[in-house]
């Protein structure tokens, strides 16, 4: 499995960014895949998770109603579309599969792809 996350940037306080996961190996259809961020000298976070199949969405309450992950399946690619974004939201984020979304937030995902940087800032 390889993942590769693209898409990060610099962005202002209110802006918007969506980052992307494509996948090569595995079909994205067929598993679980978190988006994670982490920032320098912190635990790295679980920011929310779409299922396998139907797609199914969960997201931590940080991001809620601000960040929301889609997935096209004809792409292979999930995305996670921010908005009204936050200086608090500067972080690397990382896609990730696993078999299910359970317990994403404490649980180490199978495959990771490298981080993106995010950075929030006027």
């Amino acid at each position: 499995v390889q993942l590769q996350a693209s898409g990060g940037g610099l962005v202002e306080p209110g802006g918007s960014l969506t980052l992307s996961c494509v996948a090569s190996g595995v079909s994205l259809r067929n598993y679980a895949t978190g988006w994670f961020r982490q920032v320098p000298g912190k635990k790295r976070e679980g920011v929310g998770c779409i299922s396998s199949g139907e797609g199914n969405t969960w997201y931590e309450d940080a991001v809620k109603g601000r960040f929301a992950i889609t997935r096209d399946n004809t792409m292979n690619t999930v995305y996670l579309q921010m908005e009204s974004l936050e200086p608090e939201d500067t972080a690397v984020y990382y896609c990730a599969t696993d078999r299910s979304c359970y317990a994403y937030t404490v649980r180490e995902f199978d495959s990771w792809g490298q981080g993106t940087q995010v950075t929030v800032s006027s």
